[in-house]
């Protein structure tokens, strides 16, 4: 399936897709998960790391990753439900990877919630593992 970089113009699709792949954004509890923001300012930051799977003229799967030249990061994986089990994510996360190393990238880091088992089998089956940390955050 062509992988692509997301532009501006692809911003309600992309939206669309995460309403549907990922149900907890759809929570006004946790506002730092909007997609329009996230997604705005990630095009904003201009780094390039962002990519959609499509399928004709629909987008079926997005990744986005980060690098800020220590360690990368893999966020917002998500395949319609229509489109799994054909490899799509796969290549998504094969994509990232590949513009990761690239750069210098020596390792990826990446969170998944707890309660997600799909997610982890999908991550484990790709050869990612739990680190020995706990992730912390702030909100600000």
């Amino acid at each position: 399936m062509p992988i692509r970089v997301v532009t501006p113009a692809d911003l309600e699709a992309v939206i669309t897709l995460w309403h549907r792949v990922f149900p907890e954004y759809n929570d006004p509890r946790y506002p730092q998960r909007d997609p329009r923001t996230n997604i705005l300012r990630k095009l904003a930051f201009g780094d390039g790391l962002f990519w959609l799977g499509h399928h004709g003229h629909r987008v079926v799967g997005t990744v986005m990753a980060g690098y800020d030249g220590h360690r990368g990061w893999i966020y917002s994986l998500g395949v319609d439900p229509d489109h799994r089990r054909g490899g799509l994510g796969r290549e998504l996360v094969a994509h990232a990877e590949t513009e990761l190393r690239t750069r210098g990238c020596p390792k990826i880091n990446l969170q998944v919630l707890d309660t997600n088992t799909g997610a982890l089998n999908f991550w484990r089956s790709l050869g990612y593992g739990s680190d020995e940390v706990i992730s912390l955050g702030k909100r600000l």
